[in-house]
């Protein structure tokens, strides 16, 4: 008998984080389903996903804080798979660096409306899915940060939807576990990608000087997202915090 398909959807998928995660899924014989925004990002991935050994890949341009897109991104992924065995929370934003008070609404509520409210909407609708089919049951993993732990300055925005990410991450995991529904949350710090490339020319410091941070490949986030998704539903990481290893967390720096 074949081994049945097993089939994890991305969110942010076409570069950074995402695409690390949809090629490590790939390499471990998931079929894909990747999200994002932008179509010609999630078409490269698509090609490298498929040589690097994904059955199948479906291609959903979406915004993960529109309901109406979210819904028929879920219901695309039924039709098409029939099931949905792991879900990556993954997209996510940041804000410019400014100061709290000078934050305009609509910035804030962006980055509220793609970090939370995206990933609210992607768990109802995973939840949907893995409570009723057959075998029964999924894994849920969102993408924390360092800064759901520790901020970085002027970054309010983003520090406070990844600290809200841990208390989702819990309630997600307890409230699905009479599905069978395992949840946990990876938490990233300076994966070298797109939108951390700016640590190496140097970043602001709490003690207000611009320093340098060391990153890390981004592919070793993937194989830890790999890691947590290959885990049986009766084991779950809660939490797993991947770093540079060098960079300042730990103390004091």
């Amino acid at each position: 008998m074949a081994a049945a398909e097993k089939v994890a959807l991305i969110t942010g998928a076409g570069t950074g984080i995402g695409r690390a995660a949809a090629l490590a899924l790939a390499r471990n014989g998931y079929s894909l389903v990747l999200s994002g925004r932008r179509a010609e990002p999630l078409a490269a991935v698509e090609t490298e996903a498929k040589a690097a050994g994904a059955p199948r890949v479906l291609v959903v341009q979406a915004d993960v804080g529109n309901e109406a897109q979210v819904r028929a991104m879920f219901a695309k992924t039924k039709e098409t798979f029939g099931r949905l065995d792991v879900l990556f929370n993954n997209a996510g934003i940041g804000a410019p660096a400014v100061p709290m008070e000078e934050l305009p609404f609509a910035t804030w509520k962006a980055v509220l409306d793609t970090n939370m409210t995206g990933t609210f909407l992607c768990t109802q609708e995973a939840i949907k899915i893995m409570k009723s089919q057959t075998p029964r049951g999924g894994r849920i993993i969102n993408n924390g940060s360092i800064s759901a732990h520790t901020p970085r300055p002027n970054t309010l925005p983003y520090t406070a939807t990844k600290h809200a990410m841990t208390g989702f991450t819990k309630s997600t995991a307890l409230d699905g576990r009479k599905y069978d529904i395992a949840c946990g949350q990876i938490d990233i710090g300076n994966a070298e990608t797109p939108m951390a490339a700016r640590m190496k020319d140097g970043v602001p410091q709490p003690n207000g000087q611009i320093m340098p941070e060391p990153l890390m490949d981004v592919s070793h986030v993937g194989s830890a997202v790999a890691y947590m998704a290959s885990l049986p539903l009766d084991a779950n990481v809660l939490t797993l915090t991947i770093k540079a290893t060098k960079m300042p967390f730990e103390g004091r720096g």
